[in-house]
């Protein structure tokens, strides 16, 4: 049995490939205890209490919507939101963004949409890539409404944020959004 002390031990190991088996793990436990809200709760606030340890996006895209994402489909999403827009790091507007991959899946994709906007002047490469990312996984559910998501935003977007939302659309819709 894995503890708490184990996965701090580790998610604070200087090597990448230790802290990433510390948040599978994490993950795994956090969706074994379906029936027991409280640890789900530990395992969240553990991951929160390390997301300095957290820094690559490999981490951050792996972990983020398993658990943080799952934890608030039925919660209130404020956090999401205070990451993308005060996060310390890329990593923690990274986690504000990505965590929204669970409630699309969900058919959920009005936080998707409210935190691209936050981060849409972002600077970083980084950041451009998971918008755009999860915008295209928010347009697979509705075609029409990542249209009018961008029709009046597509020229404030970095040319990679644009790119991945619009890569499935029609050639035409493409030209029109690349040429806004």
């Amino acid at each position: 049995k894995v503890s708490f002390d184990n996965l701090e031990e580790c998610v604070t190991n200087e090597y990448h490939e230790v802290r990433l088996a510390a948040l599978l793990t994490l993950i795994e436990i956090f969706s074994h205890a379906k029936k027991n809200p409280g640890l789900q709760k530990q395992c969240v606030d553990f991951y929160l209490s390390h997301t300095d340890r957290i820094n690559n996006w490999d981490l951050v895209d792996l972990s983020c919507y398993p658990l943080l994402g799952t934890w608030l489909l039925d919660k209130e999403r404020t956090l999401l939101y205070d990451l993308a827009r005060n996060g310390k790091t890329i990593w923690e507007q990274r986690i504000g963004m990505v965590s929204t991959m669970q409630f699309i899946r969900h058919g959920q994709t009005a936080d998707t949409y409210a935190i691209a906007d936050i981060l849409i002047g972002h600077k970083h490469d980084l950041i451009h890539k998971a918008v755009g990312w999860l915008l295209r996984e928010a347009g697979k559910r509705d075609t029409a409404q990542l249209k009018a998501w961008l029709e009046p935003r597509s020229h404030d977007m970095p040319r990679t944020m644009l790119r991945y939302p619009i890569e499935k659309l029609p050639q035409t819709d493409r030209k029109h959004f690349l040429s806004l």
